[in-house]
Protein backbone atom coordinates (compact mmCIF):
# COMPACT_ATOMS: atom_id res chain seq x y z
CA UNK A 1 0.00 0.00 0.00
CA UNK A 2 1.26 3.26 -0.83
CA UNK A 3 1.74 6.34 1.65
CA UNK A 4 -1.09 8.01 -0.10
CA UNK A 5 -3.21 5.12 -0.31
CA UNK A 6 -2.66 4.58 3.14
CA UNK A 7 -3.04 8.73 4.19
CA UNK A 8 -6.40 8.45 2.60
CA UNK A 9 -7.67 5.27 4.25
CA UNK A 10 -6.43 6.76 7.60
CA UNK A 11 -8.49 10.28 7.00
CA UNK A 12 -11.68 8.26 6.02
CA UNK A 13 -11.54 6.50 9.00
CA UNK A 14 -11.10 9.97 11.00
CA UNK A 15 -14.08 11.09 9.22
CA UNK A 16 -16.24 8.48 10.03
CA UNK A 17 -15.25 8.86 13.42
CA UNK A 18 -15.98 12.50 13.68
CA UNK A 19 -19.25 12.25 12.21
CA UNK A 20 -20.13 9.05 14.33
CA UNK A 21 -19.37 11.52 17.54
CA UNK A 22 -21.28 14.01 16.13
CA UNK A 23 -24.41 12.01 15.78
CA UNK A 24 -23.88 11.09 19.04
CA UNK A 25 -23.61 14.07 20.55
CA UNK A 26 -26.69 15.40 18.89
CA UNK A 27 -28.68 12.41 20.12
CA UNK A 28 -27.50 13.21 23.58
CA UNK A 29 -28.23 16.76 23.37
CA UNK A 30 -31.66 16.01 21.70
CA UNK A 31 -32.48 13.48 25.11
CA UNK A 32 -30.98 16.27 27.58
CA UNK A 33 -33.47 18.39 25.60
CA UNK A 34 -36.69 16.44 25.57
CA UNK A 35 -35.97 15.40 29.43
CA UNK A 36 -35.95 18.81 30.41
CA UNK A 37 -38.41 19.77 28.75
CA UNK A 38 -40.60 16.50 30.30
CA UNK A 39 -39.33 18.22 33.44
CA UNK A 40 -40.72 21.76 33.02
CA UNK A 41 -43.99 20.30 32.16
CA UNK A 42 -44.27 18.68 35.47
CA UNK A 43 -45.49 20.15 38.30
CA UNK A 44 -42.80 20.34 41.54
CA UNK A 45 -44.29 19.54 45.13
CA UNK A 46 -43.14 22.65 46.28
CA UNK A 47 -45.95 24.04 43.33
CA UNK A 48 -48.31 21.44 44.13
CA UNK A 49 -48.59 22.69 47.86
CA UNK A 50 -48.69 26.10 47.12
CA UNK A 51 -51.66 26.00 44.51
CA UNK A 52 -53.77 23.55 46.35
CA UNK A 53 -53.14 25.10 49.63
CA UNK A 54 -56.63 27.10 49.76
CA UNK A 55 -58.51 23.65 49.08
CA UNK A 56 -57.07 21.36 50.79
CA UNK A 57 -59.11 21.13 53.83
CA UNK A 58 -62.32 21.47 51.93
CA UNK A 59 -64.94 18.20 52.42
CA UNK A 60 -64.56 15.98 50.03
CA UNK A 61 -67.22 15.96 47.78
CA UNK A 62 -66.89 19.79 46.93
CA UNK A 63 -62.73 19.52 46.93
CA UNK A 64 -63.98 16.76 43.97
CA UNK A 65 -65.72 19.17 41.96
CA UNK A 66 -63.58 21.92 42.25
CA UNK A 67 -60.56 19.42 40.92
CA UNK A 68 -63.13 19.04 37.88
CA UNK A 69 -64.69 22.38 37.65
CA UNK A 70 -60.89 23.34 37.19
CA UNK A 71 -60.13 21.97 34.21
CA UNK A 72 -62.74 24.14 32.40
CA UNK A 73 -61.04 27.63 33.27
CA UNK A 74 -63.45 29.26 30.50
CA UNK A 75 -66.84 27.90 31.93
CA UNK A 76 -65.39 28.69 35.45
CA UNK A 77 -65.28 32.54 34.27
CA UNK A 78 -68.66 32.66 32.66
CA UNK A 79 -70.50 30.73 36.11
CA UNK A 80 -69.18 33.10 37.86
CA UNK A 81 -70.70 36.25 35.97
CA UNK A 82 -74.29 34.30 36.19
CA UNK A 83 -73.38 33.86 40.08
CA UNK A 84 -72.35 37.54 40.59
CA UNK A 85 -75.56 38.68 38.38
CA UNK A 86 -77.63 36.09 40.93
CA UNK A 87 -75.91 36.08 44.15
CA UNK A 88 -79.22 34.66 46.18
CA UNK A 89 -79.41 31.60 44.02
CA UNK A 90 -77.44 28.35 45.92
CA UNK A 91 -77.88 25.01 46.37
CA UNK A 92 -79.64 22.47 43.57
CA UNK A 93 -82.17 25.64 42.73
CA UNK A 94 -79.15 27.87 41.28
CA UNK A 95 -78.00 24.29 39.54
CA UNK A 96 -81.29 23.73 38.03
CA UNK A 97 -81.55 27.35 37.19
CA UNK A 98 -78.54 26.99 34.67
CA UNK A 99 -79.08 23.90 33.13
CA UNK A 100 -79.40 24.38 29.78
CA UNK A 101 -75.99 26.53 29.85
CA UNK A 102 -73.46 24.93 27.58
CA UNK A 103 -70.90 24.62 30.33
CA UNK A 104 -69.52 21.31 32.06
CA UNK A 105 -71.73 19.44 34.54
CA UNK A 106 -68.51 19.87 37.40
CA UNK A 107 -69.09 23.90 36.87
CA UNK A 108 -72.56 23.94 36.85
CA UNK A 109 -72.79 22.18 40.02
CA UNK A 110 -70.28 25.11 41.40
CA UNK A 111 -72.96 27.66 41.24
CA UNK A 112 -74.37 25.75 44.32
CA UNK A 113 -71.46 27.93 46.04
CA UNK A 114 -71.20 31.41 45.29
CA UNK A 115 -68.75 32.33 47.31
CA UNK A 116 -66.74 29.60 45.64
CA UNK A 117 -66.92 30.91 42.19
CA UNK A 118 -66.13 34.14 43.35
CA UNK A 119 -62.96 33.04 44.77
CA UNK A 120 -62.13 31.28 41.89
CA UNK A 121 -62.77 34.15 39.36
CA UNK A 122 -60.53 36.12 41.44
CA UNK A 123 -57.57 34.12 41.01
CA UNK A 124 -58.12 32.91 37.54
CA UNK A 125 -54.73 32.42 36.17
CA UNK A 126 -54.14 30.11 39.78
CA UNK A 127 -57.31 27.79 38.36
CA UNK A 128 -56.11 27.29 35.25
CA UNK A 129 -52.45 25.51 36.71
CA UNK A 130 -54.77 24.10 39.58
CA UNK A 131 -56.82 22.22 36.37
CA UNK A 132 -53.83 21.32 34.93
CA UNK A 133 -51.63 20.03 37.14
CA UNK A 134 -55.06 17.70 38.08
CA UNK A 135 -54.79 16.85 34.65
CA UNK A 136 -51.53 15.69 33.63
CA UNK A 137 -50.99 14.47 37.69
CA UNK A 138 -53.76 13.27 39.28
CA UNK A 139 -52.15 10.80 42.34
CA UNK A 140 -49.76 13.29 43.43
CA UNK A 141 -52.02 16.06 43.43
CA UNK A 142 -54.71 13.56 45.53
CA UNK A 143 -51.42 12.74 47.56
CA UNK A 144 -50.06 16.22 48.91
CA UNK A 145 -54.11 17.25 49.84
CA UNK A 146 -53.01 14.24 52.26
CA UNK A 147 -49.62 15.80 53.01
CA UNK A 148 -51.78 19.11 53.49
CA UNK A 149 -54.25 17.53 55.65
CA UNK A 150 -51.74 15.83 57.46
CA UNK A 151 -49.85 18.89 58.22
CA UNK A 152 -53.07 20.67 59.43
CA UNK A 153 -53.95 17.96 61.71
CA UNK A 154 -50.51 17.61 63.25
CA UNK A 155 -50.97 21.71 63.53
CA UNK A 156 -54.37 21.29 65.73
CA UNK A 157 -56.32 23.11 63.07
CA UNK A 158 -58.43 20.46 61.29
CA UNK A 159 -61.23 18.45 63.42
CA UNK A 160 -64.12 17.54 63.95
CA UNK A 161 -66.73 20.43 64.91
CA UNK A 162 -70.49 21.67 63.58
CA UNK A 163 -69.21 22.69 60.47
CA UNK A 164 -67.64 19.26 59.67
CA UNK A 165 -66.60 15.96 60.55
CA UNK A 166 -62.97 14.71 59.77
CA UNK A 167 -62.42 11.12 60.04
CA UNK A 168 -59.28 9.22 59.56
CA UNK A 169 -59.44 5.55 57.21
CA UNK A 170 -56.78 2.59 56.47
CA UNK A 171 -56.76 0.83 54.15
CA UNK A 172 -53.38 -1.82 52.81
CA UNK A 173 -51.68 0.25 55.55
CA UNK A 174 -52.41 3.48 54.19
CA UNK A 175 -54.30 6.41 56.52
CA UNK A 176 -55.59 9.04 54.94
CA UNK A 177 -58.01 11.48 56.14
CA UNK A 178 -61.78 12.26 54.84
CA UNK A 179 -63.73 15.43 55.56
CA UNK A 180 -67.11 15.45 55.31
CA UNK A 181 -69.93 17.79 56.10
CA UNK A 182 -71.52 17.80 59.38
CA UNK A 183 -75.00 17.56 57.64
CA UNK A 184 -75.50 15.22 54.73
CA UNK A 185 -77.48 18.44 53.03
CA UNK A 186 -75.68 21.79 54.71
CA UNK A 187 -72.31 22.37 53.36
CA UNK A 188 -69.85 24.97 55.36
CA UNK A 189 -67.13 26.37 52.92
CA UNK A 190 -64.21 27.42 55.26
CA UNK A 191 -61.80 29.98 53.81
CA UNK A 192 -58.14 30.30 55.87
CA UNK A 193 -54.87 31.48 56.00
CA UNK A 194 -52.67 28.92 54.90
CA UNK A 195 -50.04 30.15 56.79
CA UNK A 196 -51.63 29.70 59.89
CA UNK A 197 -53.80 26.38 59.62
CA UNK A 198 -50.65 24.44 58.07
CA UNK A 199 -48.07 25.54 60.75
CA UNK A 200 -44.69 27.67 59.30
CA UNK A 201 -44.73 27.24 55.88
CA UNK A 202 -42.09 24.85 54.81
CA UNK A 203 -41.18 26.55 51.36
CA UNK A 204 -40.41 30.20 51.75
CA UNK A 205 -39.67 30.05 48.13
CA UNK A 206 -43.18 28.81 47.20
CA UNK A 207 -45.44 30.96 49.40
CA UNK A 208 -48.93 29.25 49.66
CA UNK A 209 -51.90 30.87 47.79
CA UNK A 210 -54.52 32.29 49.38
CA UNK A 211 -58.18 32.63 48.31
CA UNK A 212 -59.42 36.21 50.08
CA UNK A 213 -63.19 35.41 51.10
CA UNK A 214 -65.89 37.58 49.28
CA UNK A 215 -67.68 40.33 51.41
CA UNK A 216 -71.00 39.62 50.65
CA UNK A 217 -70.87 35.56 51.72
CA UNK A 218 -68.60 35.98 54.97
CA UNK A 219 -69.92 39.45 56.08
CA UNK A 220 -67.25 40.50 59.31
CA UNK A 221 -66.04 37.11 59.04
CA UNK A 222 -63.26 36.80 61.70
CA UNK A 223 -60.48 33.91 61.43
CA UNK A 224 -60.52 31.53 65.00
CA UNK A 225 -57.44 29.70 64.53
CA UNK A 226 -56.61 30.71 61.13
CA UNK A 227 -59.82 29.78 59.78
CA UNK A 228 -63.31 31.82 59.11
CA UNK A 229 -66.58 29.89 58.30
CA UNK A 230 -69.33 31.34 56.44
CA UNK A 231 -73.12 31.05 56.15
CA UNK A 232 -74.31 27.53 55.65
CA UNK A 233 -75.35 26.75 51.84
CA UNK A 234 -78.56 24.49 52.37
CA UNK A 235 -80.61 22.46 50.16
CA UNK A 236 -77.86 20.52 48.76
CA UNK A 237 -79.37 17.00 47.55
CA UNK A 238 -77.95 16.39 44.04
CA UNK A 239 -75.04 19.51 43.58
CA UNK A 240 -72.81 17.30 45.39
CA UNK A 241 -72.19 14.44 42.95
CA UNK A 242 -68.35 14.01 43.36
CA UNK A 243 -66.47 12.42 45.99
CA UNK A 244 -62.72 10.72 46.07
CA UNK A 245 -61.40 7.65 45.46
CA UNK A 246 -58.50 7.89 48.30
CA UNK A 247 -58.52 3.57 48.88
CA UNK A 248 -59.90 2.60 45.14
CA UNK A 249 -58.21 4.34 43.06
CA UNK A 250 -56.13 6.57 44.10
CA UNK A 251 -55.74 9.74 42.54
CA UNK A 252 -58.83 10.46 40.55
CA UNK A 253 -62.33 11.05 41.54
CA UNK A 254 -65.59 9.40 41.02
CA UNK A 255 -69.38 10.28 40.19
CA UNK A 256 -72.34 9.06 42.00
CA UNK A 257 -74.33 7.93 39.38
CA UNK A 258 -77.64 8.67 40.52
CA UNK A 259 -77.27 11.99 42.31
CA UNK A 260 -75.62 13.01 38.69
CA UNK A 261 -78.61 12.22 36.86
CA UNK A 262 -80.88 13.78 39.27
CA UNK A 263 -79.92 17.08 38.67
CA UNK A 264 -78.15 16.67 34.95
CA UNK A 265 -81.46 15.75 33.21
CA UNK A 266 -80.33 17.10 29.74
CA UNK A 267 -76.66 15.39 30.25
CA UNK A 268 -77.06 11.92 31.71
CA UNK A 269 -74.74 9.19 32.35
CA UNK A 270 -76.23 5.46 30.60
CA UNK A 271 -75.03 2.25 30.63
CA UNK A 272 -73.69 2.32 34.08
CA UNK A 273 -74.16 -0.87 36.21
CA UNK A 274 -73.02 0.77 39.31
CA UNK A 275 -73.43 3.47 41.60
CA UNK A 276 -69.97 5.28 41.18
CA UNK A 277 -68.56 5.80 37.90
CA UNK A 278 -64.78 7.51 37.29
CA UNK A 279 -65.18 10.82 35.82
CA UNK A 280 -63.43 11.43 32.84
CA UNK A 281 -61.98 14.76 31.42
CA UNK A 282 -63.81 16.14 28.12
CA UNK A 283 -62.20 17.96 25.91
CA UNK A 284 -64.93 18.86 23.85
CA UNK A 285 -65.86 21.70 27.27
CA UNK A 286 -62.39 22.99 27.05
CA UNK A 287 -63.94 25.78 24.94
CA UNK A 288 -60.15 26.41 23.25
CA UNK A 289 -58.29 26.81 26.34
CA UNK A 290 -55.23 25.32 24.93
CA UNK A 291 -53.34 22.83 27.20
CA UNK A 292 -50.43 23.15 29.25
CA UNK A 293 -47.68 20.33 27.94
CA UNK A 294 -47.61 18.05 24.79
CA UNK A 295 -48.84 15.42 27.07
CA UNK A 296 -51.94 16.33 28.02
CA UNK A 297 -52.47 18.21 24.94
CA UNK A 298 -52.09 14.52 22.45
CA UNK A 299 -54.36 12.84 25.60
CA UNK A 300 -57.20 15.14 25.21
CA UNK A 301 -56.66 17.62 22.52
CA UNK A 302 -56.91 15.45 19.60
CA UNK A 303 -60.16 13.07 20.92
CA UNK A 304 -62.14 16.53 19.64
CA UNK A 305 -63.57 16.36 16.39
CA UNK A 306 -61.19 17.95 13.58
CA UNK A 307 -58.65 19.58 16.64
CA UNK A 308 -55.92 18.73 14.00
CA UNK A 309 -57.31 20.89 11.20
CA UNK A 310 -59.23 24.15 13.47
CA UNK A 311 -58.56 27.33 14.84
CA UNK A 312 -60.67 27.05 18.49
CA UNK A 313 -63.68 28.29 19.38
CA UNK A 314 -61.64 31.83 20.28
CA UNK A 315 -59.97 31.97 17.38
CA UNK A 316 -56.59 30.96 18.93
CA UNK A 317 -54.75 27.58 16.87
CA UNK A 318 -53.59 25.68 20.04
CA UNK A 319 -50.73 24.24 18.72
CA UNK A 320 -49.68 27.12 17.37
CA UNK A 321 -49.64 28.70 20.54
CA UNK A 322 -48.08 25.51 22.45
CA UNK A 323 -45.26 25.49 19.48
CA UNK A 324 -44.64 29.46 20.26
CA UNK A 325 -44.80 28.64 24.08
CA UNK A 326 -42.18 26.34 23.83
CA UNK A 327 -40.10 28.10 21.30
CA UNK A 328 -40.16 31.35 23.62
CA UNK A 329 -38.75 28.89 26.59
CA UNK A 330 -36.06 27.27 24.57
CA UNK A 331 -34.85 31.38 23.60
CA UNK A 332 -34.87 31.97 27.03
CA UNK A 333 -33.02 28.93 28.26
CA UNK A 334 -30.30 29.86 25.44
CA UNK A 335 -30.72 33.59 27.32
CA UNK A 336 -32.79 35.43 25.13
CA UNK A 337 -36.14 36.20 26.08
CA UNK A 338 -38.45 37.27 23.78
CA UNK A 339 -41.00 38.16 26.49
CA UNK A 340 -38.46 40.97 27.60
CA UNK A 341 -37.87 41.97 24.20
CA UNK A 342 -41.71 42.63 23.37
CA UNK A 343 -41.46 44.50 26.67
CA UNK A 344 -38.42 46.61 25.32
CA UNK A 345 -39.89 47.71 22.29
CA UNK A 346 -43.00 48.89 23.97
CA UNK A 347 -41.34 51.10 27.17
CA UNK A 348 -38.12 52.15 25.05
CA UNK A 349 -38.12 54.91 22.69
CA UNK A 350 -35.12 54.65 21.31
CA UNK A 351 -35.55 50.62 20.39
CA UNK A 352 -39.22 51.17 19.54
CA UNK A 353 -37.75 53.91 16.85
CA UNK A 354 -35.22 51.80 15.47
CA UNK A 355 -37.70 49.23 14.74
CA UNK A 356 -39.82 51.57 12.86
CA UNK A 357 -36.67 52.80 10.66
CA UNK A 358 -35.88 49.20 10.32
CA UNK A 359 -39.50 48.30 8.83
CA UNK A 360 -39.92 51.59 6.86
CA UNK A 361 -36.36 51.89 4.98
CA UNK A 362 -35.80 48.85 2.68
CA UNK A 363 -32.43 50.37 1.96
CA UNK A 364 -29.27 47.86 2.83
CA UNK A 365 -26.91 49.77 4.00
CA UNK A 366 -29.47 51.06 6.87
CA UNK A 367 -27.42 49.42 9.74
CA UNK A 368 -24.17 50.78 8.13
CA UNK A 369 -25.29 54.19 7.71
CA UNK A 370 -28.42 54.96 9.59
CA UNK A 371 -28.48 59.21 9.91
CA UNK A 372 -27.78 59.10 5.51
CA UNK A 373 -30.71 56.66 5.13
CA UNK A 374 -33.01 58.65 7.99
CA UNK A 375 -32.14 61.71 5.77
CA UNK A 376 -33.65 59.64 2.17
CA UNK A 377 -36.61 58.81 3.90
CA UNK A 378 -36.71 62.33 5.10
CA UNK A 379 -36.54 63.40 1.10
CA UNK A 380 -38.67 60.54 -0.17
CA UNK A 381 -41.49 61.58 2.44
CA UNK A 382 -41.08 65.32 1.31
CA UNK A 383 -41.45 63.98 -2.61
CA UNK A 384 -44.12 62.45 -1.88
CA UNK A 385 -46.15 65.36 0.14
CA UNK A 386 -45.01 67.73 -2.70
CA UNK A 387 -46.57 65.23 -5.44
CA UNK A 388 -49.57 64.71 -3.07
CA UNK A 389 -50.06 68.85 -2.85
CA UNK A 390 -49.72 69.21 -6.43
CA UNK A 391 -52.27 66.37 -7.60
CA UNK A 392 -54.94 67.79 -4.99
CA UNK A 393 -54.15 71.20 -6.41
CA UNK A 394 -54.57 69.96 -10.02
CA UNK A 395 -58.34 68.64 -8.92
CA UNK A 396 -58.96 71.27 -7.82
CA UNK A 397 -58.36 73.42 -10.40
CA UNK A 398 -60.14 71.16 -12.69
CA UNK A 399 -62.85 71.04 -10.52
CA UNK A 400 -63.53 74.46 -10.38
CA UNK A 401 -63.10 75.02 -14.22
CA UNK A 402 -65.59 72.23 -14.35
CA UNK A 403 -68.45 74.30 -12.50
CA UNK A 404 -67.60 77.37 -14.65
CA UNK A 405 -68.62 75.31 -17.91
CA UNK A 406 -71.55 74.02 -16.62
CA UNK A 407 -72.84 76.66 -14.04
CA UNK A 408 -75.98 78.20 -15.57
CA UNK A 409 -76.33 75.52 -18.75
CA UNK A 410 -80.03 75.28 -17.27
CA UNK A 411 -80.49 78.93 -17.86
CA UNK A 412 -80.86 79.72 -21.83
CA UNK A 413 -81.58 83.70 -21.61
CA UNK A 414 -78.28 84.15 -19.10
CA UNK A 415 -76.05 81.77 -21.38
CA UNK A 416 -77.84 84.06 -24.31
CA UNK A 417 -76.30 87.21 -22.80
CA UNK A 418 -73.49 86.17 -22.09
CA UNK A 419 -72.70 84.81 -25.93
CA UNK A 420 -74.16 88.63 -26.80
CA UNK A 421 -71.31 89.79 -24.58
CA UNK A 422 -68.50 88.16 -25.63
CA UNK A 423 -69.53 89.14 -29.52
CA UNK A 424 -69.66 92.42 -28.59
CA UNK A 425 -65.48 92.34 -26.87
CA UNK A 426 -64.45 90.53 -29.76
CA UNK A 427 -66.09 93.18 -32.18
CA UNK A 428 -64.19 95.70 -29.89
CA UNK A 429 -61.00 94.32 -29.42
CA UNK A 430 -60.75 94.13 -33.25
CA UNK A 431 -61.82 97.28 -34.25
CA UNK A 432 -58.93 99.15 -31.46
CA UNK A 433 -56.49 96.85 -33.04
CA UNK A 434 -57.25 98.61 -36.64
CA UNK A 435 -57.40 102.34 -35.53
CA UNK A 436 -54.09 102.32 -34.03
CA UNK A 437 -55.54 102.74 -30.74
CA UNK A 438 -58.11 105.38 -31.51
CA UNK A 439 -62.06 105.10 -31.41
CA UNK A 440 -64.70 104.75 -34.25
CA UNK A 441 -66.02 108.55 -33.97
CA UNK A 442 -62.58 109.78 -34.17
CA UNK A 443 -62.25 110.98 -30.74
CA UNK A 444 -58.66 109.98 -29.06
CA UNK A 445 -58.98 106.88 -27.02
CA UNK A 446 -57.27 107.25 -23.51
CA UNK A 447 -53.75 107.37 -23.69
CA UNK A 448 -53.74 107.77 -27.91
CA UNK A 449 -54.74 111.62 -28.12
CA UNK A 450 -53.13 113.79 -31.42
CA UNK A 451 -50.09 115.98 -30.66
Amino acid sequence: MTFLSFSRLALSRATRQFFFFLASLLFVLAASATHAADEAATFSNEELDQMLAPIALYPDSLLAQVLMAATYPADVVEAAKWSEANPDQQGDTAVNAVADQSWDPSVKSLVAFPQVLAMMSAKPVDVQRLGDAFLAQPSQVMDRVQFLRNKAQEAGNLETNEQQKVSTQTDSDQSVIIIEPAQPQTVYVPVYQPTVVYGAWWYPAYPPYYWAPPRYYYPGGAFVAGVVWGAAIVGIHNGLWGGCNWRHGHGSVNINVNRYNNINVNNRINNVNKSNTNWKHNAANRKGVPYRDDKTRQQYDRKVAGAENRADSRGRDTQRDASRQQAETTLKNRGADPAAGREKLRNDPQTRDRANQATQNPDRNQTRNPSQNMDRSQERAKAQNADRSRANQSRSSSNRGSENAFKGASNTSQSRHQVSRGSASRQSASSHSRGGGRSSGGRSSRGGGRR
